[in-house]
């Protein structure tokens, strides 16, 4: 049996450099991700005010999450507001998707304005919102007064708050679904429409048995995406209400952004961050489970 032939000293020099473009990304990954998670797990389990580690506590930062009402507030505020965002954004967004996708006039002009409030930071959108909602004379109100209404207490009323946050919400990400989505709807086989209107298919025949099935999985994947982010909301609430009135509008990631800069228990606002961690690994773990699926659906 002959011998194996040793690799040549310029393909070794080839295996080495590899490393070297690699590098950057691995070192970014252990010093701007891993790092940090570590870092917080280890000050989760101690009493850390103001900088500084005072005592072990064990699972004493943990246990208080149980307990305390206030984070349990941020909990169903969050909650309510995922749920209520995400779905209009996913219905609203993929609905202006099914009617920009075909021919008509201005449609260009019309989907380039769709996609503006994308290119805004939510910070600028929740202190647009200020002007938007002001109470007394603001736009909105002036409209609804121009109509025979009556001002609305946007801001000072705990349910029109959040009603607020989740307005601005809506019209911030709507277009990322709308976008994504006549992306997919681009992509599609036309050849298959084609047959089924040949067959005698309906509008809704052909949208429910070929539109549907085959924008599955990118649905799936712009839900993830939107309920990852929207579970991190910090900047439109913070901006536009400062959690209020009251504790109204305040969301998990404000809430924990108080514990940690504004009270400096960063013991316990470490252990938040790994409960909302959990929440968002659960749900991400679970539409993945669904993604795989439906794939597997497709080849099958």
């Amino acid at each position: 049996m002959a011998a194996t032939e040793a690799p040549a000293p310029q393909q070794r020099r080839s295996d080495k450099t590899k490393f070297f473009f690699i590098m950057p990304a691995v070192i970014w990954v252990l010093i701007f991700t891993i790092f940090p998670l570590l870092y917080a797990l280890y000050t989760s389990f101690f009493s850390f005010r103001f900088g500084r580690i005072n005592q072990f506590v064990g699972g004493a930062n943990f246990a208080r999450l149980l307990t305390d009402s206030n984070l349990h507030n941020g909990l169903r505020v969050t909650l309510t507001f995922v749920i209520i965002t995400v779905t209009i954004q996913m219905l609203l967004g993929f609905g202006l998707a099914l009617l920009l996708n075909r021919e008509m006039r201005g449609k260009n002009i019309l989907r380039a304005i769709m996609i503006l409030p994308l290119f805004a930071t939510p910070v600028a959108m929740g202190y647009l919102g200020i002007t938007l909602f002001y109470e007394i004379n603001g736009p909105i109100n002036e409209l609804l007064r121009a109509l025979g209404g009556t001002g609305v207490p946007w801001l000072s009323n705990p349910f029109w708050a959040m009603v607020a946050i989740i307005l601005i919400d809506i019209w911030q990400w709507t277009p990322f679904v709308f976008l994504v989505s006549l992306a997919a709807l681009q992509g599609l086989p036309s050849d298959l429409f084609e047959a089924a209107e040949v067959d005698g298919a309906s509008g809704w025949q052909s949208f429910r048995r070929i539109t549907l099935p085959l924008m599955a999985p990118i649905l799936w994947l712009i839900l993830l995406l939107r309920l990852v982010e929207a579970f991190k909301v910090f900047d439109i609430p913070t901006s536009l209400t400062l959690g209020g009135p009251g504790r109204a509008t305040e969301v998990y990631s404000l809430f924990t952004y108080r514990t940690a800069l504004r009270f400096f228990d960063h013991g316990y606002a470490a252990a938040q961050g790994f409960l909302l961690l959990i929440i968002v690994s659960l749900i991400v773990a679970l539409l993945f489970g669904q993604i795989r699926s439906v794939y597997q659906e497709e080849r099958s």
